[in-house]
């Protein structure tokens, strides 16, 4: 059944982005140990395809109701797919499988993941197809993109075969050149091609900030799982008052989004029609979230390392600074993201807050020098800035800031007040 301009999203998409939070939580747990360079470019290209992956399903989803016909079954099975892609994938620079006498064949999961994605594609491709049935546009857009797309497919099953030619020291790198040309051929497809059309802006506004609400309760059960909490487990000052403060720095990040920016940018993305619409969804939703996500993943690491050691500081009384690949996760998720956040309100409502601007710019110029402070100062630090800046950017929208909520609310109270006369009507 084909979208409508006001649909909403419906329990059954709520329901698919589950598996990005398992996704999200693997990624961020098998990525721990390998906190070096190269492994932080390999979690950025694994969450770009996951994210190409969602965004694709979300449009599909902004197309045909979600909840109709076959689409519940294509969302089940993509589900499913995506679990075994991430639940399957092997460490950078990891030994391929090696078969032994009476033990079942292990398929190597440089293999898995592409063949995943393959087939992701494939049912996504006959989804839109079906939707172009009523948007004509929609087919036109796919056969433009299907060369490209097969072409980004091809070369991360090219990528898959590097492991098993066992190149000492340079079959990382290639791997790594490898995925970073598919990746960046798909989402040049994505830039330069016309974008999809976005039926219904509430929706898709909609869906982008539920994804972010995963991303920031990936960043929580991480805070908790670095400080060791557990039914009974001891609680020491520093890792409480730690917690504490990772808790009010994820609250703010989550404020300096979902406070006025989102709402401001879905009544701009209503007020845009035509080309110029999907260009903006495009823009602000599928390539901006992209860095705001991962910032929050990169935070979520810094966090889950930051708790862990001053867990086990606690207990020999000793307080060094944070590994320097730590700290860069940590202050370099919290800089990502705020500058994310703020290109997408430049492309949403042609403006910039400089109480944002503030924190950006003293997150850059404390990364080269944070290392030499220890580590519980170094989290505290961070939190009084992100904190600061983001009251600060509250406080100077002042009448503009009360303006929207009050329209917000309105909007709210009016869709109620319609939703309960229609159900008195007609129940």
């Amino acid at each position: 059944m084909p979208a409508a301009p006001g649909m909403k999203v419906s329990r059954l998409e709520l329901f698919y982005d589950l598996v990005f939070v398992f996704a999200f939580i693997h990624v961020t747990t098998a990525s721990v140990e390998d906190l070096e360079p190269f492994g932080l470019v390999a979690i950025f290209l694994l969450l770009s395809v996951l994210w190409l992956v969602w965004s694709r399903f979300a449009l599909l989803g902004n197309n045909l109701r979600a909840d109709w016909g076959m689409m519940p079954i294509h969302g089940f099975t993509i589900m499913a797919i995506v679990f075994i892609a991430v639940a399957t994938l092997p460490g950078l620079g990891d030994e391929p499988p090696q078969a032994q006498p009476g033990v079942p064949q292990v398929i190597p999961g440089e293999f898995i993941f592409p063949t995943c994605y393959l087939l992701i594609w494939l049912l996504e491709a006959a989804a839109l197809r079906v939707a172009a049935r009523t948007h004509p546009e929609l087919l036109g857009t796919w056969w433009r993109d299907t060369p490209v797309l097969a072409a980004s497919t091809a070369l991360l099953f090219v990528a898959a075969v590097v492991p098993l030619l066992g190149w000492p020291g340079e079959g990382v790198a290639t791997l790594l050149l490898l995925w970073t040309l598919g990746v960046g051929v798909a989402y040049l497809t994505t830039v330069r091609l016309e974008p999809f059309a976005v039926v219904s802006a509430g929706h898709w506004t909609e869906r982008h900030a539920q994804i972010v609400l995963i991303g920031f309760g990936e960043a929580l059960l991480s805070l908790g799982l670095g400080s060791g909490a557990s039914i009974g487990a001891p609680g020491t000052v520093p890792v409480i008052t730690a917690t504490l403060l990772g808790i009010a720095l994820i609250c703010a990040l989550w404020w300096a989004y979902f406070d006025t920016r989102s709402y401001a940018a879905e009544q701009v993305l209503h007020h845009t029609h035509g080309l110029p619409r999907d260009r903006l969804a495009r823009d602000a939703y599928t390539l901006l979230h992209l860095p705001m996500l991962f910032g929050i993943i990169l935070l979520s690491l810094g966090l889950k390392q930051t708790l862990a050691y001053l867990a086990g500081a606690s207990s020999t009384g000793e307080d060094a600074p944070l590994e320097p690949i730590h700290l860069r996760a940590l202050y370099g998720g919290v800089l990502l993201y705020l500058v994310a956040l703020s290109a997408f309100q430049l492309r949403t409502v042609r403006s910039v807050s400089a109480s944002l601007a503030v924190p950006v710019l003293l997150l850059a110029a404390l990364l080269p020098v944070a290392d030499r402070v220890p580590a519980f100062a170094a989290l505290l630090l961070l939190t009084a800035i992100t904190v600061a800046g983001v009251a600060a950017d509250s406080r100077r929208s002042g009448a503009s800031r009360h303006q929207l909520r009050e329209h917000r609310l309105a909007e709210q109270q009016a869709l109620e007040r319609e939703e309960s006369d229609w159900r008195r009507r007609h129940g």
